[in-house]
């Protein structure tokens, strides 16, 4: 099987006598033979598309970030080779519980919890921003919880860079975490 696979995130409020937070992370191939956009895919894009719609339109809804992962270049696997590895864990780690800082000194909470109301309050677009979103959730044909859900996303993002509001950066990436391209 290819190493590209679709990766999806999912926070999931579930409802019983006692809330309880559950986050799901997901992968599955791109098409049926794994192998879309190399010349060894067979697959049409009536398969591709039937193969997709194997995963309910309401529970894509409810997924914050999809993303499409590359395979991994055959000279990459070998031992001998130096690659750069980017930000380590404890870089990261450390950015991660100081944008949660952030979000808990601003609304005293994370940023996935915030309500409709509070998204007004903290997510504050420009004007473009907000035709930017609009134009997004049209043109992708996107639902009202779609676009809260790229609020929450675009916050996080910038809460990330460090950046005290949202930056058109930061919302069309959040933009680009919904989309799913075939």
């Amino acid at each position: 099987m290819k190493l590209t696979s679709i990766i999806l995130s999912l926070v999931l409020l579930v409802g019983c006598s006692s809330a309880a937070l559950r986050q799901l992370i997901a992968a599955m191939n791109p098409c049926p033979c794994g192998y879309l956009g190399e010349s060894r895919c067979h697959c049409t894009e009536d398969q591709v598309r039937r193969y997709r719609s194997k995963v309910s339109g309401p529970l894509m809804d409810r997924i914050d970030m999809m993303m499409q992962v590359p395979p991994v270049a055959k000279g990459l696997l070998r031992h001998d080779v130096t690659v750069d590895k980017g930000e380590d864990s404890a870089t990261v780690r450390h950015r991660v519980a100081e944008a949660r800082e952030r979000q808990v000194s601003r609304a005293g909470k994370a940023n996935y919890l915030l309500s409709h109301d509070e998204l007004t309050k903290f997510c504050v677009l420009t004007e473009s921003d907000y035709q930017l979103l609009e134009q997004a959730i049209s043109r992708f044909g996107l639902s009202a919880r779609a676009y809260y859900r790229i609020l929450k996303v675009a916050r996080t993002i910038a809460d990330l860079a460090g950046s005290v509001s949202i930056e058109t950066l930061h919302l069309t990436e959040a933009i680009g975490y919904r989309r799913m391209d075939t």
